[in-house]
Order: structure tokens, then C-alpha cells, then sequence
């Protein structure tokens, strides 16, 4: 049996800083919002609240992942990231509701709002989302590289905000406030339902979207002393940290040698493939599969 680990440094204290950030800047978007009467901010609010969770759930998640596996989790606590996942799509699902019910009886009755406080939380907007972005720069996780894109994102929606908002100063068209809230509000939800499916599809341990399982048996295969590769399953711990478990069938009994060379080859694969676990299982040609059920 073959084990092979790597292990992952994440840039925690960016995150941390950026979470704090986002959220003290989150509530007072909240307040802003309801003082202004503007349902964009609103809108917005609740955007800024689901990268609140998911900037405090990878910080508290980075924590709790350096916890060494145990009995009752013999992976490590890695998976708990996308248990994560799901509770901020659920959020951000249901802010997103709200919101549309709010904006949407308002392009048929559209109230006033206040633009001048509105320019002051967009350009105040602007600079903290833009603030949190460049303290992840240097980033060098997945994790951290992620939540720099979606804090760039709010940068771009806050500009629009500030844009709004200028135009309402020098007019009365408020009905704008309305659309540009269900215009972020469905990008919002857009961006949901695609976090959903890939959530879901790890969730489920499905294979990632960025590996494939034909690609990795024929690599496998074309190895000095592999007869045949299967029960090859591939999954994820988290989106980044994947799981590899293969059943290799050797066409004939090899010295201790030769064996060591095989299982070294195939775990230089997996490594320059990224896996964090690699297990494997060796078999001569003419041995019985005990797992036949599904030998793929």
C-alpha cells in the first residue's frame, strides 16, 4: 500500500485581515443602506455579506485544517469547507430574495434616495473592497487568489454604485436604483447557482472539473511493469487538496526492485498532478479482483 502527502501553505493572516475588513465594512454598508433608502447598497450589502462568510469561514477553516486526522475523521478536517460553501450559498439565496422582493415593487413606484450619502458608502466602498484586494496580492493559495477576485468584483459594483449615484444627484430618475439592484442581485444569484453545481459535484465526490480520470489511467498504463489500472477513483477533500485510489494490476511477480520503481513512478505522477493522497493497491494479472462489483 502507497501513501503519499503533500502539504499546503495558506496565506491566513491576509485572509483574517480581509475578513475583518470586509465585515465591519459590510455592517456599516447595512446601516447605509437603510439611512440612504437605497436598495442597490442593499443589494450590494448582501453581496458583501456572503464574501464576509466566505473570507471568515476559509480563515476559521485554515485553522481547523491544520488539525491532524483522528479516528472519527481519518482524512483531517479539510471537507468541513464545503459544509461552508453550502451554508454561504444558502445565505446569499436567501438575502438574494429579499432583496428582489424589495426592488422589484419599486420599478412600478420608485422612492427617493439619498445621493449624496450614497456617493460616501460607494467611494468608501471602493477603497475598502480595494484595500482588502491588495492585501491579498501576495496570496499564494487558491483560497486567497479566490477571494482577491470576488474582492476586485465588489470594487467593479461599487463603481457602478458611485456612477448611480452621481447621476441622481443632479436628477430624479430613482427607478435606476431599482434596476441596478436587481442587476446585482442577479449577478449575485448567478454566480450562486454556478458555486452550487461545483459544490455539489465535490460534495458528492464527483471528480473535479480539472482532472481527468481517462487522461490520469492512460499516463498510469504506459508505466514499465503496469498491466492494467482499475478501480481508479478520483475526488476531493475541499476543491483543492484531491484524492487518488487505484487498484494496478502487474503482469507478472517483479523483485522488490521493480516494484519500488512502479510505485515511485506512479507517485511522481501524482505529484506533479498535484494530488494530497495517493493510495494504492498492487495485483499480479491472474488474481481475483475482490472488488468486482464496479472495477472500472
Amino acid at each position: 500500500m502507497s501513501h503519499h502527502h503533500h502539504n499546503y501553505h495558506d496565506s491566513t493572516h491576509q485572509i483574517k485581515a480581509a475578513f475583518f475588513l470586509n465585515l465591519s465594512f459590510t455592517l456599516l454598508e447595512i446601516v447605509g443602506g437603510i439611512l440612504t433608502n437605497s436598495v442597490a447598497i442593499l443589494s450590494d450589502a448582501i453581496h458583501d455579506l456572503g464574501d464576509s462568510l466566505s473570507l471568515g469561514v476559509a480563515w476559521l477553516l485554515e485553522r481547523i485544517s491544520k488539525k491532524r486526522h483522528d479516528a472519527i475523521f481519518s482524512y483531517g478536517y479539510r471537507r468541513f469547507s464545503l459544509l461552508g460553501a453550502l451554508i454561504n450559498v444558502l445565505v446569499l439565496l436567501g438575502g438574494s430574495v429579499l432583496i428582489l422582493t424589495r426592488a422589484i415593487p419599486r420599478l412600478l413606484n420608485p422612492e427617493a434616495t439619498y445621493a449624496p450619502g450614497m456617493i460616501a458608502l460607494a467611494i468608501m466602498g471602493i477603497l475598502a473592497n480595494g484595500f482588502a484586494a491588495f492585501r491579498l496580492k501576495g496570496g499564494r493559495s487558491a483560497n486567497a487568489r479566490v477571494v482577491m477576485l470576488h474582492l476586485m468584483e465588489d470594487v467593479i459594483g461599487w463603481a457602478a454604485v458611485l456612477l448611480v449615484s452621481i447621476i441622481l444627484l443632479f436628477t430624479k430618475w430613482y427607478i435606476l436604483d431599482s434596476i441596478l439592484s436587481i442587476l446585482i442581485t442577479l449577478w449575485v444569484l448567478a454566480n450562486v447557482v454556478r458555486h452550487l453545481r461545483h459544490t455539489l459535484r465535490l460534495f458528492l465526490q464527483g471528480v473535479p472539473p480539472d482532472i481527468s480520470v481517462d487522461h490520469i489511467r492512460r499516463e498510469i498504463e504506459i508505466i514499465e511493469g503496469v498491466w492494467e489500472v482499475h478501480h481508479l477513483h478520483v475526488w476531493s477533500l475541499d476543491g483543492e487538496h484531491h484524492v487518488l485510489t487505484a487498484h494496478i494490476v502487474i503482469d507478472k511477480i517483479c523483485t522488490r526492485e521493480e516494484l519500488f520503481n512502479i510505485k515511485g513512478n506512479i507517485n511522481q505522477l501524482a505529484e506533479s498532478m498535484h494530488f494530497a493522497h495517493t493510495t494504492l493497491e498492487f495485483e499480479l494479472s491472474n488474481e481475483h479482483c475482490l472488488n468486482t462489483a464496479d472495477c472500472l
